[in-house]
């Protein structure tokens, strides 16, 4: 098998271009597709470690549950995939504006990890605050508890909506790079 039938054979599912014929913008193209992809993936850790044990913590008692939410000290560094994430989707849409399909697809990656950053910023953060990362139990233990926990999972799915439509986008990609 030859470089060029492993290309051809790659080019439907949006990996064409590795090859040195393509040039620079090429490679600079794919490697934007790969390191996007990564990045939203790393935004399904922290998720889908929140999603799956929701409904484990969801009935524990007060005193069990703030033990157990010591075990997300430190997690503010996943931060960082989560912005470098909306930043190259941004990228990447924006990349993708001549093909309709993986721009569509790509629109709803950058849609729906904004959407997680409105929910973080305006449902999880504010009993971050009101409860000093957990060290603190509040008031409304429960509502606190809820609001904290189905933000969580909306952003989980969120994420993942986000993780098939990037993956969607650069399958679908018809230009060349």
């Amino acid at each position: 098998m030859t470089a060029l039938s492993v290309n051809a054979r790659l080019e439907p599912i949006g990996f064409a271009g590795f090859s040195p014929r393509r040039g620079k913008n090429g490679v600079l193209i794919k490697s934007l597709r790969l390191f996007t992809i990564v990045m939203v993936a790393l935004c399904l850790v922290p998720a889908g470690a929140h999603f799956f044990e929701l409904t484990n913590k969801i009935s524990l008692s007060p005193v069990a549950y703030m033990t157990v939410q010591k075990i997300y000290a430190g997690w503010a560094f996943f931060g960082i995939p989560i912005i470098t994430a909306l930043l190259l989707t941004s990228i990447h849409t924006f990349t993708m504006r001549n093909d309709r399909a993986a721009f569509l697809m790509s629109v709803t990656a950058v849609l729906c990890i904004a959407a997680t950053q409105v929910i973080f910023w305006t449902f999880t953060y504010p009993i971050n605050v009101a409860t000093n990362n957990w060290t603190v139990v509040p008031e409304a233990f429960e509502a606190a508890r809820r609001q904290w926990e189905y933000s969580h999972a909306v952003n989980a799915v969120l994420t993942f909506v986000a993780f098939v439509a990037i993956i969607l986008s650069v399958f679908c990609h018809k230009g060349q790079a």
